[in-house]
């Protein structure tokens, strides 16, 4: 076997390669191609694929979060890798060799994923209603060993409005630990750092050359360990941004054609799925859209069609040929023009938005929310706002963190439908060329390619 090393440079592309010296010059020396990404093209859909070499309607993650039906309940950011279906990279490569490792560094669906060494974010949340940095590991005593010899992780950079370097630094820093201590054969790491500014920004603003050659710089003591040790390097991405300056409200829309109801609660407006004829879970430039009737489906269909910023509406046959026709999969599934993206709102008035609006909390809310990243502009001190929040805390006052606004046109980059051209799109690099074909790679080849690096192209 020969050990092999995966960057995970997520939003990295052809075009902003040019920024990143270290990775490019790897790339010189071995190859890259376009990486031809699934659809949806967001984080959790896209790792499933690259992992198990499936589609979305194999492996059953259909976007970040969906509805549960048999709950009646939307969940997104879930952490279990029981609900990834299929043979995994790492399970293949142990059936071939049992003294194969695997060390699986923040990609995700990582708790209980049958690896060797597993390091993921996991915060304490307290009953007083605080929620405290940590990570969840496996083994157990990696945790102590890594907090140990790096400090706590730094959760509050990992994402929200401070989200930036620090977290892919430390993780990139635990990923050098792992590799000079376990030796894994297979080390995947995830370096989201890109994600941030391209989605606050967009990926022509004019800072963004500077974030990729910081996130390259990460990448470098991490090429030379795997030189020392004689391992291949993979680096890919799981998509790439769009320049975006329109959301689109799908929730308000259905509400407005009277099929999404909601629930009052203290005089905020909780979203009430299990009552609502249709409702959206949105999730970037795609939302999932489930129709609790089927005699609805053609005028949900064209109510969602008719939306300005709506590129396509997938009904059975679309989403079969998508490959996302999952039972997990919404009845109809709504892809965003390029230059739009789907916000989660169902509230048609922001003063009955629920009280986790306003807060940074990926679990509660239900669809995706990039606002998250800015902190309101409409705040006049922030930095005062922020701490007076966090004085509470610290004397164990109970506090809301409410510093997020609502005004969802502050973001410029989105992602989840293919981008028109390549060199937008996400990409794969490698220091065995000779395991490459020409053309783009496609995303469900990702694990038999991880496979042919550790054991030869005739495995």
């Amino acid at each position: 076997m020969t050990p092999t090393l995966v960057l995970n440079v997520v939003g990295l592309t052809p075009s902003l390669l040019a920024h990143a010296p270290h990775l490019q010059a790897l790339a010189q020396a071995g190859a890259v191609r376009p990486l031809a990404t699934v659809l949806p093209a967001v984080t959790t859909t896209v790792q499933s694929t690259l992992l198990t070499g499936l589609p979305p309607r194999d492996h059953g993650i259909v976007a970040n979060g969906w509805y549960f039906r048999d709950l009646s309940e939307i969940w997104l950011w879930r952490q279990s890798n029981r609900l990834v279906q299929g043979e995994k990279v790492w399970e293949a490569a142990k059936r071939r060799d049992p003294a194969f490792t695997c060390a699986k560094l923040f990609w995700w669906y990582n708790m209980y994923a049958s690896v060797d060494y597993a390091v993921t974010p996991r915060p304490m949340y307290l009953a007083d209603g605080r929620k405290l940095p940590d990570i969840h590991t496996h083994p157990a005593g990696l945790r102590d060993e890594l907090q140990g010899a790096l400090g706590p992780f730094p959760l509050f950079k990992f994402w929200g409005p401070g989200a930036d370097i620090e977290s892919s630094r430390w993780i990139a820093q635990s990923a050098l630990h792992v590799l000079e201590q376990k030796r894994p054969t297979l080390t995947l790491v995830y370096l989201p750092h890109l994600d941030y500014d391209l989605q606050r920004y967009g990926p022509n603003h004019p800072g963004i050359p500077a974030q990729v050659a910081a996130v390259d710089a990460l990448c470098a003591p991490l090429i030379e360990k795997a030189r020392q040790l004689g391992a291949h390097v993979v680096a890919l991405s799981e998509y790439g941004m769009t320049e975006v300056s329109r959301p689109v409200h799908i929730n308000r829309a259905l509400r407005q054609a009277g099929w999404l109801r909601v629930r009052l609660e203290r005089g905020r407006e909780q979203l009430d799925a299990g009552a609502s004829d249709a409702f959206a879970v949105a999730d970037h430039q795609i939302a999932h859209v489930y129709v609790a009737r089927p005699e609805l489906l053609p005028e949900v269909a064209a109510c969602l069609a008719a939306l300005p910023g709506v590129e396509t509406v997938l009904d059975e046959a679309g989403k079969r040929a998508a490959g996302l026709d999952h039972a997990r999969a919404g009845e109809l599934v709504a892809v965003a023009r390029a230059d739009s993206w789907f916000t989660y709102y169902h509230f048609l008035d922001d003063a009955r938005a629920p009280d986790f609006a306003r807060t940074v909390d990926i679990h509660r809310k239900p669809g995706y929310d990039p606002v998250e990243l800015f902190i309101d502009p409409r705040i006049k001190f922030p930095k005062l706002a922020v701490a007076s929040r966090l004085a509470r805390k610290a004397i164990g006052m109970r506090y809301l963190m409410d510093v997020i606004g609502l005004d969802a046109t502050v973001v410029k980059g989105s992602h989840g439908r293919p981008t028109d051209r390549t060199q937008d799109g996400p990409l794969f690099i490698t220091t065995a060329p000779e395991l490459l074909a020409e053309g783009p790679v496609p995303a469900a080849a990702v694990k038999q390619l991880l496979l042919d690096h550790l054991f030869g192209s005739s495995a």
